[in-house]
């Protein structure tokens, strides 16, 4: 089998088993590991996508502009990619402060325990 597909089924198990989690817990934290979990794989599907291309940097040397190599890797999925990690690591640590306040009402963090019934 060819090690690309391998760690594509890989991830997306990984995927799969993020979005399995992110449906079937009912603690607020469990659910954002779980999310945390499916993002960090879509990251990694995402650097594999863009290492298909080849695997070097696209960064010329001194001693030449580099003739010769043609399998450079795509800089634009990795700018993308160190974008998205920048924006889930700013949604986990906001994510986790409310979950902290919320601690607070409810120890356990169950959901149905915030569900307030249709009720404003």
């Amino acid at each position: 089998m060819d090690p690309f597909r391998l760690l594509e089924l890989l991830i997306l198990a990984a995927v799969l088993a993020g979005f399995v989690g992110l449906l079937l817990r009912r603690n607020l934290f469990l659910k954002v590991l779980a999310m945390d979990v499916m993002g960090s794989a879509v990251v990694a599907l995402f650097v594999l996508v863009a290492a298909r291309s080849g695997l070097r940097s696209p960064i010329l040397t001194a001693s030449g502009t580099g003739v010769g190599f043609t399998a450079w890797a795509d800089p634009v999925p990795q700018a993308v990619i160190l974008t998205a990690i920048v924006i889930g690591l700013s949604i986990q640590a906001l994510l986790l402060v409310v979950i902290t306040r919320l601690s607070r009402i409810d120890p356990t963090l169950d959901l149905s325990s915030f569900d307030t019934g249709g009720r404003r």
